[in-house]
């Protein structure tokens, strides 16, 4: 017997904290009674549905993609934008994005639907790092650069990015580019740290996650990932 929120997450419904939201207004039934508690347990024998659907057990994938800008990371979109899975058409299991990128974000985005897999990738104690390339409005100076790397309070939380790096500088049209690193998991956290030593983000791009590159793919292009790559990150994000 397991979590019910535990279970939905691996059956690939959704992540474990979209699980728990949706217990909590409600969504789920277990056995034909409605569950609202998130101590309740259950097993995959279990007649669990949610909003409809019944879940069952799927074969866990996991896939690297590059994501364009103006795509949005979420599985509909009611405003009627394009959404990352529209660029998996071809893929039945219901996968769904590890954390999302903004908007107008682009570069390296992980997609399942092992939610105890996403759940490990996106939680901040696990300190796994994303590598991003920034370009910026004004001229990034050394002391500002040095702040960075000391910290900056967002949301009452110290973050402390783990590299910064200062790429290039262009004086003509007053931009620069940096190079950030971080693993706190905090909504538009390298826009918030860029803007609390004054320079707004006019392009970012994710070109890491953990030991995992972009490569040789172009923007909405993907590939899966290996077995290998999969217990890799399981391993890092578990200190081993």
């Amino acid at each position: 017997m397991e979590r019910l929120q535990k279970l939905i997450a691996e059956a690939g419904y959704c992540s474990r904290r979209k699980a728990e939201e949706l217990i909590k207004k409600g969504k789920v039934t277990l056995n034909g009674k409605v569950v609202t508690e998130l101590g309740t347990k259950a097993s995959f024998g279990d007649e669990i549905i949610i909003e409809g659907n019944l879940i069952e057990y799927q074969e866990k994938e996991y896939y690297l993609f590059y994501k364009p800008r103006g795509v949005v990371c979420t599985t509909k979109d009611d405003k009627g934008r394009k959404t990352v899975l529209d660029y998996f058409d071809e893929v039945t299991k219901r996968i769904y994005p590890v954390g999302r990128l903004d908007y107008d974000t682009t570069g390296l985005l992980l997609l399942t639907n092992d939610g105890a897999f996403a759940n490990l990738m996106m939680h901040p104690k696990n300190k796994i790092d994303k590598f991003y390339v920034a370009k910026v409005k004004g001229i990034v100076t050394g002391d500002e650069v040095k702040t960075l790397k000391k910290g900056i309070k967002i949301d009452n939380k110290k973050i402390c990015p783990s590299r910064v790096k200062l790429k290039k500088l262009d004086k003509k049209n007053k931009t620069s580019i940096i190079e950030i690193t971080i693993h706190d998991g905090i909504n538009h956290e390298v826009k918030r740290l860029m803007e609390a030593v004054g320079h707004e983000v006019i392009k970012l791009k994710r070109e890491a996650f953990a030991f995992l590159t972009l490569g040789n793919l172009k923007s909405g292009e993907k590939r899966a990932l290996t077995s290998k790559e999969v217990k890799r990150l399981y391993n890092i994000a578990n200190n081993k």
